[in-house]
């Protein structure tokens, strides 16, 4: 039961994997006709949508307790009203590969968190090298060619936003899995965008307007919330670290995607910062 327990959670994660290579080229599409802030605000609510239909369809209750309420409000607003919204800014901003890749350095920043704030486990020989190698990555595909990389051209904005969007994402893992993992994961996801559909809605009945601008908005809100899902449903089956190595099948798939739908080149540096990456997230996750 254990071992199916694992494969089961590991098989959530890949899915969402998937799903979260795909995203930036869903939010491409929809820029076309609109804006990131429109975008978000479309896509947020269909995800709460998605969310409540998945609590109603597994007949789990909404209650929750004071603590849980707590985590939730922090989730909400660093994982949603700042990461998300500034994930799909930078989308404005840099290529789908560097955003996803950027973005999945997170197991670097969860173990430092559960190190610093939680304390519940001391960082090994294999963490320090798994975390250098992990930046060396970034740096090598935000880079993009061997003469950026000797003049210093690591990237743009829309890289630095992402690495901000992945560190706060990072701490919301930390919370959840310490706080939430009792919870339905599609309550976790309900909670989390249901308090974000509500501030946008306000939003945009006062500085914009609301309605779908394209079909990719409920594409990518249906499609994230059940990428969110699954991720909180594999999360309940294996450890961050573990999940933070099978994501990532989500710069791969980003790289596909963004070639095959957007034209988006990569070169041979950004594929072996991909490898590199790989290896980093090996040593971190070695001891398991």
């Amino acid at each position: 039961m254990k071992f199916d327990k694992k494969i089961k959670g590991m098989i959530f994660i890949f899915i969402a994997s998937i799903i979260w290579g795909s995203q930036p080229i869903l939010s491409k599409f929809s820029y076309r006709t609109s804006d990131y802030l429109h975008t978000s605000a479309i896509s947020f609510i269909f995800m709460t949508l998605t969310a409540f239909f998945y609590v109603f369809i597994t007949k789990k209750e909404l209650k929750i307790n004071r603590s849980q309420v707590k985590a939730l409000i922090y989730v909400t607003i660093a994982g949603t009203l700042f990461s998300d919204v500034v994930y799909f800014y930078a989308f404005t901003l840099t290529s789908s590969l560097n955003a996803v890749l950027i973005a999945h350095i997170q197991p670097l920043f969860i173990i430092l968190f559960t190190f610093l704030i939680l304390r519940e486990e001391k960082l090994s020989s294999w963490d320090y090298l798994g975390g250098f190698l992990m930046l060396l990555s970034a740096v090598l595909v935000t880079s993009r060619t061997l003469d950026n990389l000797l003049s210093l051209k690591l990237g743009n904005f829309g890289d630095l936003f992402v690495l901000a969007a992945a560190i706060s994402w990072a701490s919301v893992v930390v919370i959840a899995k310490k706080y939430l993992v009792q919870l339905n994961p599609g309550l976790i996801v309900a909670y989390r965008y249901l308090i974000a559909s509500v501030i946008f809605i306000i939003y945009l009945l006062i500085f914009s307007y609301l309605r779908i601008d394209s079909i990719y908005q409920i594409i990518l809100g249906i499609s994230f919330g059940i990428g969110m899902i699954l991720y909180y449903e594999g999360l309940k089956r294996i450890k961050v670290v573990q999940a933070g190595f099978i994501e990532l099948c989500a710069p791969f798939f980003a790289a596909i995607f963004g070639l095959v739908f957007l034209g988006e080149m990569f070169t041979l540096m950004q594929l072996f910062g991909l490898f590199v990456l790989v290896v980093g997230v090996y040593f971190i996750s070695r001891k398991e």
